[in-house]
Order: structure tokens, then C-alpha cells, then sequence
């Protein structure tokens, strides 16, 4: 039987989403401190995307897919929609959009989890 990587995946995605919870919280915290620039962080997809990610072809109509070594998320400067005269650059609209996309790529990520978990328990009831 061969390991199945969907439950790590969800998991590494789960951190990331975490991570940048932490640090769209950090924005908001300093959304009054003067010269603080608002930060972020790679999009899980875009870092998946570097990631080198074995598929599994267990069919010969099947694409293989390789890509570079994977790297671990770091916050950058974003570049916010406004800066204010104190040099920061937070704007807590677009930092409680960002807030809510992070929860609902969490509730995404909880629903595809539990929906795989359902299946394997059938599968194995069978």
C-alpha cells in the first residue's frame, strides 16, 4: 500500500494559513505605528507550485510533475493600497479581507479533510 500525502498536504497548508494569520495580526497590532510597512506572505498555491511534488502514475495516461525544491514560507513587505503621512502602510480593510480569505481557505481545507476521512473510513468498513 502505498503512503497517501493528502492529509500532509492539508496539514503543511494549515500552517501556512496559520503563519499568515500571525502575521496579517501583526499588521493590524501596528496599524498605528509610525514607518511600520504592512507584510504578507507567498500564497500557499504559488509555493506549491515550487515544490517539488511526486505524483504517483498509476496509469500510462497519466502527466508526471516535476518542479525545484520546496521552500519554507517567509513574510514579506507587501505593498499596501494607501500609505499615511507616519509612513505606515496598514490598511485594515484590505488587512480583514485578507482575514477572511485565510478563513475560508481553512474551512476549505477542514471540509476536503473530512470528506477524505469519510472515504477512507468506507472504504474500509467495505
Amino acid at each position: 500500500m502505498n503512503p497517501i500525502f493528502l492529509l500532509n498536504l492539508a496539514s503543511r497548508q494549515l500552517q501556512h494559513l496559520s503563519t499568515r494569520q500571525a502575521v496579517i495580526s501583526g499588521n493590524i497590532a501596528n496599524a498605528n505605528t509610525p514607518g511600520y510597512r504592512a507584510r504578507d506572505l507567498t500564497p500557499f498555491g504559488d509555493m506549491l507550485d515550487k515544490t517539488t511534488l511526486a505524483m504517483a502514475a498509476t496509469h500510462a495516461g497519466h502527466f508526471e510533475i516535476d518542479g525545484p525544491t520546496a521552500r519554507p514560507a517567509r513574510p514579506t513587505q507587501s505593498d499596501g493600497w494607501d500609505v499615511v503621512h507616519s509612513g505606515n502602510s496598514v490598511n485594515l480593510e484590505e488587512q480583514m479581507m485578507k482575514s477572511g480569505e485565510i478563513s475560508r481557505d481553512q474551512a476549505l481545507n477542514t471540509g476536503i479533510v473530512k470528506a477524505f476521512n469519510r472515504m477512507l473510513a468506507m472504504s474500509v468498513k467495505a
